[in-house]
Order: C-alpha cells, then sequence, then structure tokens
C-alpha cells in the first residue's frame, strides 16, 4: 500500500521536477560553467578559472555598472516594500471588513496581476507620453499642469515611475495574502478583545499584526526575489540599457547586456555576463535563506 502510494507521488510530481530541472537546474549550471571559461562571441575558448569574476569587480567600466545596477534594485525593494505591500496590508484590512462589494474589489485589485506584463508596460508607456499622454494631461485639467513632466524620460523620476507602475500591477498578491492571513485570524481572539473594551486599532495592532507574521515572511521573501530579479518591465519600457542615462539598470538588464550585447553596439561577453548570473543567484539564495530563517523566528517570537 505504502509502495503504490509512493508510485502515485511521483508519477505526479514527475512533470514537475522535469520542468524544474530543465529551466532553472540546468540554467543555473549552464551559467555556472559558462562563467568558468573565455569566450569570442558565441564561441567558447579555453578555461578561465575566476579570470570573469575579477573582470567583472576590476575592468572598466564592469565594476561602475555592477555597484549602480545593484543600488537600483535595492531602492526598487525599498520602494515596493513601502508602497505596494503597504498599499496591499491596507487594502486587505478593508476587505477584511466585508464592505459593500467586496468580491468585486477583490477581482479588481488583483486584476492587474493577470494581465500580460507587454501590456502593462505598453499601455503605461503611453499614459505617461509627455505630449499625449492622459497623466500629464490630467493633471493640466486639475490646476497642477506645473508637475507635468516626461515620467520615464527623467534620470530623477524613471526608475520611481517604473516602481510605481510595477506596484501597481502587483499590489494584488499582496492584498490576498494578507487577506487570508486576515481570515486565518480566529474570530474569538478578536471577540474576546472587543468584550475586553479594545479599540479596533488595539485590535488589528496587538492581534491581528502580530498573527500576520507567516504573511508578511512570505511577501518579504518574495519582494525581495522580484525585486533583484526585475529585467521584464524596465526592458519594455526603457529597453536593455536601463535609459534613461542608465537611470533604471538594474542588475538582470546588465546580465542581458554583458551576454547578449546591446542593439546599437552588438559587443557581448557571454563569460562575464555569466559571472553576473551566477553573483545574483549567489546573493538570492544567500539573503533569501538568512531573510526567511530571521523572519521565522521572529514569527515564533511574536506567537
Amino acid at each position: 500500500m505504502r509502495a503504490g502510494r509512493r508510485l502515485w507521488l511521483a508519477i505526479f510530481l514527475a512533470p514537475a521536477v522535469v520542468l524544474f530541472a530543465a529551466f532553472v537546474t540546468y540554467p543555473i549550471l549552464s551559467a555556472l560553467a559558462y562563467s568558468l571559461y573565455s569566450w569570442e562571441g558565441i564561441g567558447r575558448r579555453g578555461f578561465a578559472g575566476l579570470a570573469n569574476f575579477i573582470r567583472l569587480f576590476t575592468t572598466f567600466p564592469y565594476p561602475r555598472l555592477l555597484v549602480g545596477a545593484f543600488w537600483h534594485n535595492v531602492v526598487v525593494f525599498g520602494l515596493t516594500m513601502l508602497i505596494q505591500n503597504i498599499t496591499g496590508l491596507a487594502l486587505a484590512l478593508i476587505l477584511a471588513r466585508n464592505p459593500w462589494g467586496a468580491r468585486a474589489y477583490r477581482a479588481i485589485f488583483f486584476l492587474p496581476v493577470t494581465l500580460s506584463l507587454v501590456i502593462v508596460g505598453f499601455l503605461w508607456g503611453l499614459f505617461l507620453n509627455p505630449v499625449f499622454g492622459v497623466i500629464n494631461k490630467t493633471l493640466g485639467m486639475v490646476g497642477l499642469g506645473a508637475l507635468a513632466r516626461a515620467w520615464l524620460g527623467e534620470p530623477e523620476t524613471a526608475l520611481i515611475t517604473l516602481t510605481l507602475i510595477n506596484a501597481w500591477r502587483w499590489v494584488g498578491f499582496p492584498t490576498i495574502v494578507f487577506l487570508a492571513g486576515i481570515n486565518a485570524v480566529p474570530e474569538d481572539y478578536l471577540e474576546a478583545a472587543r468584550l475586553d473594551g479594545a479599540s479596533e486599532w488595539d485590535v488589528t495592532r496587538r492581534i491581528i499584526f502580530p498573527l500576520l507574521a507567516p504573511a508578511v515572511t512570505i511577501i518579504v521573501i518574495l519582494t525581495f526575489i522580484g525585486s533583484f530579479n526585475w529585467f521584464e518591465l524596465p526592458y519594455v519600457v526603457q529597453g536593455v540599457s536601463g535609459a534613461p542615462n542608465r537611470a533604471t539598470d538594474v542588475l538582470g538588464l546588465l546580465f542581458y547586456r554583458t551576454a547578449f550585447g546591446e542593439v546599437d553596439t552588438g559587443l557581448q561577453d557571454i563569460g562575464v555576463g555569466s559571472a553576473i548570473a551566477v553573483l545574483m543567484f549567489l546573493m538570492l539564495v544567500t539573503v533569501s535563506t538568512v531573510g526567511a530563517v530571521f523572519l521565522r523566528r521572529r514569527e515564533v517570537e511574536m506567537g
């Protein structure tokens, strides 16, 4: 009986394992192997050891581009935590009170998550167009025309604007996760607190927030991974060079541009690009693991 159960588990898990090995494990191991060789175009030459990593940290302009892209990812992570996830928590608290039309609101908040990222990038590019975009026209109509600008064309605003677009698209995900966590709080706890005279704010702060710790762990880890894997939206909206003037350049774009070349130059270095990919992987695994362990300990302490 037990052997039959194991067989069925193996059968059902096999497709997922095969897909994971083909699209995750194999690319990671390939990048590691490629980073240890010298390349000429797409032709692999001799074994280079750690030479590509040394070039990445010592040869101009790689160090400057690497540091700049890394800090842009840090900014994206910080802004996403502040804007997207706090907004998601606020929406979840509102929906948990089951207001009129709550089901419709859930669908509306989650709808952007289901949209194609190409569609999202294209539409927001039109909305933010400095000449005919609806954002600048709306600002002009309400008397705030002085605030109108080329949101995606100025280095001071481009990265923040992209992060806001990304938050608009993904805010439904933390909303649903936090809402599930709030709904999982035993009603007896809430009723007992209210009977003891606790205000709604006290109930939220002293009961709901501590019991949301598992949901917070999930959201923080996924936000970190998503922020440091960020590639699609800046690529669709701003291109592979991280325009304007590298203001939206992130590690994913730097890897792609280094490994496969830019449109205007065509220059590429697969070895150094693979070294960037390996560093990204090691950073994501290390920080995610340490962060998960720390946050899980916080869950136990708060519980």
